[in-house]
């Protein structure tokens, strides 16, 4: 597994614009920035394009709905063997 350098959890609110950015993206459920966002928070341009390309890839076409983009990316994870 490779180690990326991150801020840390205590030291990212300071950061108004890292703050606003992880407000955007915390996982509701268990209150904290995944770590697949979190590597980005020495590069908040990074998360911000990396939060918009999944939000882009999730809002929906006229194809497939949102639950089936959902059910895609978790087989592609699985397949993957990603632990996310």
């Amino acid at each position: 597994m490779a180690w990326i350098r991150t801020v840390p959890d205590d030291d990212w609110a300071e950061d108004d614009g890292l703050a606003d950015l992880y407000g955007r993206v915390v996982d509701s459920t268990f209150g904290r920035v995944d770590r697949i966002m979190a590597v980005h928070s020495l590069n908040p341009a990074g998360l911000a394009a990396h939060d918009g390309l999944y939000r882009s890839a999730m809002s929906g076409t006229g194809t497939l709905r949102r639950v089936e983009r959902e059910l895609v990316a978790l087989v592609v994870s699985l397949e993957n063997q990603c632990h996310y």
